[in-house]
């Protein structure tokens, strides 16, 4: 069912017993089976409300392409610096949020939960809900946009969004620096990490030689690059301008490095835990560390098969890219409790699904 308004989703949601939400469908592992669930299409509810550049947020509807959003803030040299994946596939901005997912941009400015300002949602009932503001500075009660920051669909459909943008560097300069080992790459990586310096993005590619890489992209004034370059390089003790740089990083956005038929699965997790998570995961399978090692991706044939490996190292997963199928989420869930509190609380009527979680037992509803 594709609907272009939001008086059509409202009307939608009163009449379905039950409800699964569907965007531009660039990530299928995030929609969950239900049987016999209406499945209401928020695409065709699309368009930018208002855009104010000067005080650098917009309003949009949540079936809007990133890549809409993105070329009109384009514009005015202002961008989602959050790094939104999937542009060039159809990703929209209610996905994005639904999602919870963020690019490299992340590790200096922060993920997507730091930029969403409001939300306007359907919930079980039909009913308008609004949430947060469309000012940067707002104190508009109960932080309803946050909470629906990787909520899978599972409170509401939504329909409006609130951001706040930046503006966008005038150029970038990428650096990469290779290590004949894991540990050396990590060391690097920490050295990097804890330096006094403006890095916009850092990630940690392992190699099948045994090898690691280390990526530090900087963004700003094109005249103050390359002195800022020679410092990372100082802390990095290696390094060299990889002269593809947007081609790089384009690639890590639109998961294109994933080989056909794989399945994706974000890991969040800290940097003192990425040697162990390295060191359970399946030979066959692929890893890139970003956000300064703070979210693995982790590609192989069966995603599903990784959940038990998480639950031994006591992490998280979710599986981005794959076939549908009982659940996207794998290992441990701590915040499950609360989780299952707040769907009480905004779908008492349970209308939307519930997510499992692969390696962790089903709370009772």
């Amino acid at each position: 069912m594709s609907l272009t308004s939001i008086a059509q989703v409202q009307e939608a949601v009163r009449a379905a017993q039950r409800v699964v939400v569907r965007g531009a469908g660039t990530k299928p592992a995030l929609l969950p089976t239900v049987p016999d669930a209406t499945i209401i299409e928020v695409s065709g509810l699309s368009g930018l409300l208002e855009y104010e550049p000067a005080e650098f947020t917009f309003t949009a509807l949540a079936g809007t392409p990133l890549a809409v959003v993105q070329a009109a803030l384009d514009e005015h040299g202002q961008y989602l610096p959050f790094d939104p994946l999937l542009v060039e596939r159809g990703a929209t901005l209610g996905g994005a949020l639904a999602s919870g997912l963020s690019g490299p941009g992340r590790y200096r400015f922060g993920g997507l939960r730091d930029f969403i300002l409001g939300i306007r949602y359907v919930d079980g009932a039909g009913e308008l809900v609004r949430g947060g503001g469309k000012v940067v500075k707002n104190a508009a009660g109960f932080d309803l946009p946050k909470l629906m920051v990787g909520s899978l669909g599972q409170f509401g459909v939504l329909v409006e969004l609130t951001f706040k943008v930046f503006p966008r560097p005038r150029a970038y300069l990428t650096l990469r620096a290779d290590y004949p080992s894991l540990k050396a790459a990590l060391a690097a990586l920490h050295r990097l990490y804890n330096a006094p310096l403006d890095v916009d993005a850092l990630d940690l590619w392992p190699s099948a030689d045994g090898g690691a890489s280390v990526l530090a992209r900087l963004g700003g004034a094109a005249s103050a690059l390359p002195k800022r370059a020679e410092r990372v390089q100082a802390v990095l003790q290696a390094g060299a301008e990889t002269p593809d740089e947007a081609q790089l990083w384009r690639v890590l956005r639109e998961l294109s490095w994933v080989p056909v038929g794989w399945g994706l699965v974000k890991v969040p997790l800290a940097p003192g835990r990425l040697a162990a998570l390295a060191a359970a995961l399946p030979s066959y399978s692929q890893a890139r560390y970003s956000a300064g090692g703070n979210v693995a991706w982790v590609v192989l044939p069966n995603p599903a098969g990784l959940a038990p490996t998480l639950t031994r190292l006591d992490l998280a997963g979710l599986i981005v890219q794959g076939r549908p199928g009982s659940s996207p989420r794998l290992g441990v869930h701590p915040g499950a409790p609360f989780e299952q509190r707040l769907k009480t609380a905004l779908d008492p009527l349970g209308k939307f699904p519930t997510i499992p979680v692969l390696g962790q037992p089903r709370l009772a509803p």
